[in-house]
């Protein structure tokens, strides 16, 4: 080595020496001398096993050993008791020694573990479940909470994987969520596990990619027990159940009170006097009674279980089948009803419930348009997981302020509706997991647009 190189190496932050081949010390720069705490000149011609004598117990020399014989880079970090410091040290070998540069890092180890430690503190004292899984979804690491919602011991769980505690029923779903957490997907979702006695606990959780140098290399999970929450839920929404009810008997009371009392009074007069236009008067009778069976029977319809088969049928079927059936009534009110629709997939559905649907649509379509139109019914996929239905009428339309309303109970623009029947069909459409949008200008018209997924089952 030349002055000129020496003169560079003294400068540089990093500690250097240069050791032969038999271990002994060919230079040292002043920042090495320094870590080390000694001059220059002790080092020169010396071993470093004596110079350092504890560094090779410390695994320093099977490090050097490894470098100079394999002709390898080395790296590697060491705590060094004699000088309570801690050195990042890189070996790299040459045919007659090594070339060693170190740098003091205790600052940085006290730091990095302090924040081991404030991470860990976090980590054992959440009240909320904490863990960690590798990629095939077994457990690294958990804390206390995690053992206390479970039921397992930490020793317990680090044998288990995931799924071990997860519900039968809930297993697909959270094992493609697993999978988008380990493609770098954060999920956040709710689901019910197991726990060591066999209760099912409803828990909320989030899943964290665990990213290393841009590496995903495990999942950090978060889960919140939220079994009252969703008691207290359940709770709410039976108590909205009844207050529904309620209303709803409310509703049926005063749509059913007015036919009675009309029925009541010609009668009481039946008795008391002979009437006069007396055929009138029944023919009157009859038709309040028939009301009330058809508020009733729509009731039923609504109420009564319905039995969720579900079955491959062709949509195109079931909505020619429904124009069929109401094509007498379209010719009395001169309307036309027109179906365009190619290339429909099958779809999984109850195909008794989706002919109620379409004719409880087309029926309120052809009765919007008493001086005659046409209704036009549209079927085509959106994608290759759901279908979009249209029924577009020429109709009296129905008021914007008035649509929020639309499939309440009684609620209906007909003289003689009681709403029911587009109640029923709301609750068709949800039970196939679709959803309805209705859109509507007086005198231009109303467009109802149902989606229906192509491959949905009953659960």
């Amino acid at each position: 080595m030349n002055n000129s190189e020496k003169e560079i190496l003294d400068r540089i932050s990093d500690g250097f020496i240069a050791l032969d081949e038999n271990w002994n010390f060919t230079y040292v720069n002043k920042e090495a001398a320094k870590i080390l705490n000694r001059k220059k000149e002790e080092f020169k011609g010396r071993s470093i096993w004596k110079v350092l004598p504890y560094a090779a117990d410390l695994g320093m020399y099977k490090e050097f050993q490894k470098s100079f014989k394999e002709q390898v880079t080395v790296t590697f970090d060491m705590y060094y008791p004699p000088l309570k410091k801690w050195f990042n040290i890189r070996v790299f070998p040459s045919t007659n020694g090594l070339s060693i540069y170190f740098q003091d890092v205790t600052k940085e180890k006290h730091m990095n573990s302090k924040r081991e430690q404030h991470y860990r503190s976090l980590f054992d004292n959440n009240p909320y479940a904490v863990y960690s899984l590798d990629l095939e979804g077994n457990y690294l690491d958990v804390n206390p909470a995690m053992e206390q919602l479970v039921g397992y011991s930490e020793s317990e769980l680090l044998t288990m994987s995931y799924k071990s505690i997860i519900t039968e029923d809930e297993i697909e779903k959270i094992n493609g969520s697993f999978t988008k957490a380990t493609l770098g997907i954060t999920q956040n979702y709710e689901t019910k596990v197991k726990n060591k006695r066999g209760d099912v606990i409803d828990t909320r959780v989030t899943n964290i990619p665990i990213d290393v140098e841009g590496k995903i290399v495990g999942i950090y999970g978060i889960a919140k027990d939220i079994s009252k929450e969703k008691h207290t839920e359940n709770l709410l929404f039976e108590s909205e159940k009844l207050t529904a009810v309620g209303q709803l008997a409310a509703s049926i009371a005063h749509e059913i009170r007015n036919p009675l009392t009309s029925i009541k009074g010609f009668l009481d007069a039946f008795r008391s006097t002979e009437l006069e236009f007396k055929d009138h008067y029944l023919e009157i009778m009859a038709e309040e009674i028939t009301r009330i069976e058809m508020i009733t029977g729509e009731l039923l319809l609504v109420a009564k279980p319905q039995a969720h088969k579900f079955q491959e049928e062709s949509l195109e079927k079931i909505i020619d089948d429904v124009v069929l059936l109401l094509r007498s009534q379209a010719l009395i009110n001169n309307v036309e009803v027109v179906v365009q629709s190619s290339n429909i997939p099958l779809i999984k559905c109850v195909p008794s419930q989706l002919k109620q649907v379409f004719i409880n649509l087309i029926k309120n379509s052809i009765e919007a348009m008493p001086d005659g139109g046409r209704v036009t019914v549209v079927a085509s996929t959106t994608n290759t997981t759901s279908i979009l239905v249209e029924v577009i009428d020429q109709g009296c339309g129905i008021p914007v302020e008035f649509l929020k309303d639309i499939g309440t109970p009684f609620y209906t623009t007909k003289e003689k509706g009681t709403g029911l029947g587009l109640m029923t069909t709301f609750k068709i459409v949800d039970s196939h997991q679709g959803h309805i949008t209705i859109s509507s200008k007086p005198n231009q018209g109303t467009k109802i647009e149902i989606l229906l997924p192509i491959n949905h089952a009953a659960s």
